[in-house]
């Protein structure tokens, strides 16, 4: 049966779960009324939501209109995570709609999930408004989300039971997390909140709960996952966990350690390496363990990235630091998910090349090679740093668009365009960065 229940202690120490009704503020909107609304509000235009509120004020309750304009206005926020089909189905907080996994992302952990405890209930410790709880009831898996916020528990039910209606019953608790009960879980997934007063929070034991109880909670389950910052520092990563960042669309979402009890499946003993890549702060040394791509099962104290939609995957395989050497006729921009996996030496090695600067993730080669964890860009110029350099070639060659990047440079791209003063049909790729240690230009165009 699907649920939310109320516990504030752990299940030994209370009275059988009696299931609560839906909160004040969800039961309109899910009243025949409050969808009305919501439809009619779909496509509405937030700059004329005071107007369109003063009508709709004559026709139904106050209330019922300040709540489906607020959801209407965190739904169109949500469709960039979602997509629309999903996300004009769903119900937020303003909370939720900001911290909640993306779709793509939640639906890979959801695989991942079901690869690692195929048939197991997952209990989603800091569920909030259900986004992973959704993916997993996709993926057939059972599941319990645990919340202290007794709407977003609603929230919650609502939407699991909504977008997967035809997956296995799904359980909500409203409880702290640091004293619900998990004896019996099959795995879990704590997603803790990364967020407070003050903005994004850095220091991993003030995640609440924190990454080491989290850690611990997971250990004692026997498999299981916790979501992390992409930034964590590689040497706070628990040996016996694997490491996955994730990135959907080129941009780093998040990564996530991953548990299975030693023994029951496959083993590793290898860590990630690096130094440091002056342009995002990231390792640009490699990780290490076996080279591989996909659900394959996890492996303690490996190092992987998994770039979205493809899914393609890279694992570490225990490579030194790549090499410097001159710029070759092509340049490679990792990925995201690679450089803070410190896996760039694995890329490196696969198109034959080395580092343009020992402190910089761009990878240069003589030939052009296929590779899912790098774009690749023709370099037909180096030239060192000078804004009038720069401004005479582009003039010369009539560059009206210029796409800039920029690793090791402290230039800002906007300011560099207005001082520039383009002009031209053509467009053209520059590269601000450090070459041996020399601030220098690199100039280029994707390679199809």
């Amino acid at each position: 049966m699907d649920r939310v229940t109320d516990r504030a202690s752990s299940p030994a120490a209370s009275p059988p779960p009696v299931p609560a009704p839906p909160t004040p503020l969800l039961a309109p909107l899910l009243s025949a009324e409050g969808q009305a609304l919501l439809a009619e509000l779909r496509d509405h235009d937030p700059a004329q939501e005071l107007a369109l509120a003063t009508r709709l004020r004559r026709e139904h309750p106050a209330e019922l209109v300040s709540a489906a304009l607020a959801q209407a206005r965190l739904r169109q926020r949500a469709v960039a995570k979602f997509g629309a089909e999903d996300a004009y189905r769903m119900y937020f907080t303003p909370n939720g709609v900001e911290q909640a996994t993306r779709g793509s992302v939640a639906a890979h952990r959801a695989a991942r999930f079901r690869a690692l405890a195929p048939g197991a209930r997952v209990t989603d410790l800091c569920c909030g408004i259900g986004g992973d709880a959704i993916e997993l009831a996709r993926a057939g898996l059972a599941v319990t989300g645990v919340d202290l916020d007794p709407l977003t528990c609603e929230i919650a039910l609502t939407n699991v039971r909504t977008l997967a209606p035809d997956g296995p019953p799904v359980a909500v608790t409203r409880a702290d997390v640091l004293e619900y009960d998990t004896t019996g879980a099959d795995a879990l997934f704590i997603d803790p909140a990364r967020r407070g007063g003050r903005g994004r929070i850095f220091d991993p034991e003030a995640y609440s709960p924190p990454l080491s109880w989290a850690v611990d909670a997971v250990r004692g389950t026997g498999a299981g996952a916790v979501k992390i910052a992409p930034g964590i520092p590689h040497e706070l990563i628990p040996d016996d966990f694997e490491a996955e960042w994730i990135s959907d669309g080129g941009d780093v979402k998040e990564a996530v350690l991953w548990h299975r009890r030693e023994g029951e499946r496959g083993r590793g003993d290898a860590k990630g390496h690096g130094h440091r890549d002056e342009g995002n702060g990231a390792g640009v040394g490699s990780g290490a363990g076996v080279g591989s791509r996909g659900q394959e099962s996890i492996v303690p104290g490996t190092r992987r990235a998994t770039l979205l939609p493809s899914g393609a995957t890279l694992t570490g395989r225990g490579l030194p630091d790549p090499a410097v050497r001159p710029v070759g006729r092509f340049l490679y921009e990792p990925d995201g998910a690679v450089i803070r996996a410190h896996l760039v030496a694995e890329v490196a090695e696969d198109l034959d090349g080395g580092l343009i600067d020992e402190t910089i993730a761009y990878i240069t080669a003589d030939e052009a090679r296929p590779t899912a964890f790098a774009t690749a860009y023709e370099i037909t110029d180096q030239l060192p740093f000078g804004l009038k350099k720069l401004k005479a070639l582009l003039r010369e060659r009539e560059v009206g668009v210029l796409t800039v990047k920029k690793r090791g440079s402290a230039v800002e791209p906007e300011e560099l365009r207005r001082r520039l003063k383009l002009r031209g049909p053509h467009a053209t790729t520059v590269f601000l960065t450090r070459v041996a240690g020399a601030p220098t230009m690199l100039i280029g165009h994707p390679v199809a």
